[in-house]
């Protein structure tokens, strides 16, 4: 903190001058004064000290720039160096400045508090490296192409899961004209199994038909050779006995003849019997083996339907998990980054709050710089008015020395009162340079806090 203790300017004469001080903050420039007695013959010089304070910028809304300055200085009325009129005006002007230098500190105190708090607000909440979020902006870029290519992953799972549903439609539809045809061919098996049973019992007939005859056969055969015997040892036993009359018929030759037509006959019998029989014999077997390998090739084909239907529903069962799980996945996706995307707009929402504060803080110390502005303009005008005062007072001294005559004791008055006008207005040169200096800083951070919103 600074401290300023203004002492008012007395009316009791040049021997009660002193240095008046201006305290800076950023170097500190001496400038010389005379201190001499109201009848003394000696001068001392005393130095003026013009020190400047650092200046403060804050988030609170102020500018502040603080000055310290104290200013010792006293005319001697008796001798009439200055009319009344120009002592009632430096009077006033120095009482102005007392003023505007209590108001430097009342800004300096400020601007120090002011200080105090953007540090310790800076150290808690202020912005910093934390809220730097350009290294965000990767991360979002990677999380968009990483989306970006979630989605165009879905959308190819969603083709390949369509494709899939296509694919078993067709299957399906095969597997129900197969199975319909299968349903079609075991009804065609099951006719011919019941052909084949006809067939069977058929065969099974004819064969009780050819045993029968072959039993029938070999019964008339014995009858036949048993006839034969008989009538054989009948016409031995018969005398012969010899008419000589027209000769008879020959019943030997003819039962002979007759056995041969019949053994003819019989045999021709046999043989068409047997010829038919092998024709229906091999009809059937050649059916039997048409129709068996019809059911093999039926039963290849049902096999490998079926083997190839527990594949499909295998592969619908495996893509149906796929989908689930990839639907499971793609949520739990969205959930996740939905989140983060909530917390990179609350982040944002965070970062435009502050945008905001930090606008309205602008304009606050922009209002601030147009008063600090408004104050140089003012001391400019008061350094003027000074100027005009000592340029009259100085036109004053030299008509006093060359009416009054010049003496050392003059000499030594007028070179105080020089020497005390050269220090006012050092002083308020030094004032204007500090207003103008902070001006530019404050006008050069002002620009720099507009182009960094």
């Amino acid at each position: 903190m600074y401290s300023f203790k203004p002492k008012p300017v007395t009316s009791s004469g040049l021997g009660n001058l002193s240095g008046s001080s201006v305290s800076r903050a950023v170097g500190s420039f001496r400038a010389p004064s005379i201190h001499g007695g109201s009848g003394g013959r000696g001068a001392s010089v005393s130095t003026v000290r013009l020190l400047s304070s650092g200046v403060g910028g804050s988030l609170g809304g102020g500018y502040g720039s603080g000055l310290y300055s104290s200013f010792d200085g006293g005319f001697g009325g008796s001798d009439g160096l200055l009319s009344g009129n120009e002592k009632s005006t430096m009077q006033n002007l120095n009482d102005r400045l007392a003023s505007y230098l209590d108001r430097v500190r009342a800004l300096e105190e400020a601007n120090s508090d002011l200080e105090i708090k953007i540090r310790d607000w800076q150290q808690k909440q202020g912005p910093g490296p934390a809220h730097d979020y350009s290294h965000y902006f990767k991360t979002i870029e990677d999380l968009r192409d990483k989306i970006f290519a979630a989605t165009i992953d879905n959308s190819k799972i969603v083709l390949q899961i369509d494709n899939a549903r296509l694919a078993a439609d067709d299957f399906k539809t095969k597997y129900e004209t197969e199975q319909a045809l299968r349903m079609s061919v075991e009804a065609d098996i099951n006719g011919l199994r019941r052909v084949l049973d006809e067939l069977t019992l058929a065969r099974t007939d004819l064969e009780m038909q050819i045993e029968s005859l072959k039993e029938e056969l070999a019964y008339l055969k014995k009858n036949h050779e048993e006839e034969m015997n008989a009538q054989g040892e009948q016409i031995r036993g018969q005398v012969s006995v010899e008419v000589d009359s027209a000769p008879g018929i020959d019943l030997t030759k003819t039962l002979a003849d007759m056995r041969d037509q019949y053994e003819v006959i019989s045999e021709k019998n046999r043989k068409d019997a047997e010829t038919w029989f092998n024709t229906k014999i091999e009809d059937l077997n050649q059916e039997v083996a048409i129709n068996t390998e019809q059911l093999q090739t039926s039963k290849t084909e049902i096999t490998d339907l079926r083997r190839t239907l527990q594949g499909l529903e295998i592969e619908l069962q495996s893509q149906l998990s796929m989908k689930t799980a990839l639907e499971g996945t793609l949520a739990d996706t969205e959930n996740r980054y939905g989140a983060q995307l909530a917390q990179i707009q609350i982040l944002i929402s965070n970062i435009e709050a502050q945008l905001t504060d930090l606008r309205a803080d602008m304009e606050r110390q922009n209002s601030d710089y147009k008063m600090l502005m408004d104050i140089k303009t003012r001391l400019e005008q008061e350094i003027a008015t000074y100027r005009q005062l000592l340029e009259v007072s100085n036109l004053n001294d030299r008509q006093y020395v060359e009416g009054r005559g010049t003496t050392s004791k003059v000499i030594k008055e007028v070179t105080g009162h020089k020497c005390l006008n050269n220090t006012i207005l050092l002083v308020f040169y030094k004032i204007y340079r500090y207003i103008n200096t902070h001006s530019w800083f404050f006008s050069c951070r002002h620009h720099g806090r507009r182009t960094e919103s």
